[in-house]
């Protein structure tokens, strides 16, 4: 918790907007009953890149909508746009949503909600997947977000720490891998947090960096020899790429660790963690009360995921040569 706090008390920003609730008034036309008028209402989504994290979020965003009254095909439409991890295109892409007044943004991820705040002072934007709102700038504190932004983390406070302490006590780890995209500032947070996590322990944090998803493997061959265990926390880049970390610590019993359940199901080991579902249908339920008119993105405090769990994959364990111990399955539970 020490490294939690230390974290959300480095990036105090001022407001950074002045607007309210949208482009236009068309969210006052939808009844506070819970359904929805006939009036068809636009949310542009922006996401940085494809990956099952980040779908799964928008999958519960979408969720959360219709179970409100707004129905794809009937009273909403979707306008989504990927940027492919690219920052121009997450740039292009939100002034393209904002030329053309969607009622709302959902911006999935770190970059495409910063795009989208730098692009727009007046149409409500609501982000999920993103690491360090305020060390992103992109809200003041948790309680006080911008007038025109809020959105759900997809980082609890305890996530990092209780890894760091499952490495520290079940394995005889001293140098621990980290693969990141030093260019996204959640993934620069997040190792931080890991660095700062370690303090006490006889583990040290051996750092890659790398710039897009095709450096990722080669990244990871780096590491062979010189690490014990490798940690990958939820950096876009490396998580669009698993799969090249994941070939290379199965050859090389190499344990590997993730930020997120989906990496888990895709073949780490172990997470601490939540779904990703669960936060953009958090994030959605936000979005419902805003074009309801009956909050302002002002008057919902960012939130944290809720029921953080270990999470462990047991053929990931076997491929990664770890030995599975009894005692795991009280901590948390397998995938199925």
């Amino acid at each position: 918790m020490k490294s939690w706090k230390k974290w959300i008390g480095i990036s105090v920003v001022s407001v950074m907007a002045l607007a309210g609730c949208g482009s236009n008034n068309s969210s006052s036309n939808v009844e506070d009953d819970g359904g929805a008028s006939k009036d068809t209402y636009t949310i542009g989504v922006t996401q940085i890149v494809e990956h099952p994290s980040l779908d799964a979020a928008f999958e519960g965003f979408k969720m959360a909508l219709e179970e409100n009254g707004f129905k794809e095909g009937d009273n909403i439409t979707y306008d989504v746009q990927n940027a492919q991890n690219d920052m121009n295109n997450s740039n292009t892409i939100a002034q393209n949503l904002v030329g053309d007044e969607v009622d709302l943004i959902f911006a999935n991820s770190t970059p495409s909600a910063q795009s989208a705040l730098n692009a727009t002072s007046d149409i409500p934007i609501v982000f999920t997947s993103v690491t360090d709102p305020v060390g992103a700038k992109l809200v003041e504190d948790f309680d006080k977000p911008g007038e025109n932004i809020t959105g759900t983390t997809d980082t609890h406070p305890e996530a990092i720490p209780k890894t760091i302490e499952f490495i520290a006590n079940e394995f005889d780890a001293k140098n621990v891998g980290l693969i990141y995209n030093a260019g996204e500032q959640n993934s620069v947070a997040q190792v931080d947090i890991v660095k700062e996590a370690m303090e006490g322990t006889d583990m040290k944090a051996v750092e890659k960096s790398v710039s897009t998803s095709a450096e990722v493997k080669q990244a990871a061959e780096a590491l062979v020899g010189k690490v014990d265990v490798i940690y990958i926390v939820t950096d876009n880049t490396v998580v669009s790429a698993l799969e090249s970390v994941i070939s290379v610590a199965n050859d090389k019993d190499i344990p590997m660790f993730a930020g997120e359940f989906d990496s888990v199901n895709r073949g780490a080991f172990a997470a601490y963690g939540f779904d990703y579902q669960d936060i953009g249908y958090e994030a959605g339920q936000m979005a419902a009360k805003i074009l309801k008119g009956e909050e302002t993105t002002s008057d919902l405090p960012v939130q944290y995921p809720q029921n953080l769990k270990l999470k462990m994959n047991q053929k990931a364990a076997e491929e990664m040569g770890i030995e599975v111990k009894s005692e795991w399955e009280e901590m948390g539970e397998y995938t199925e």
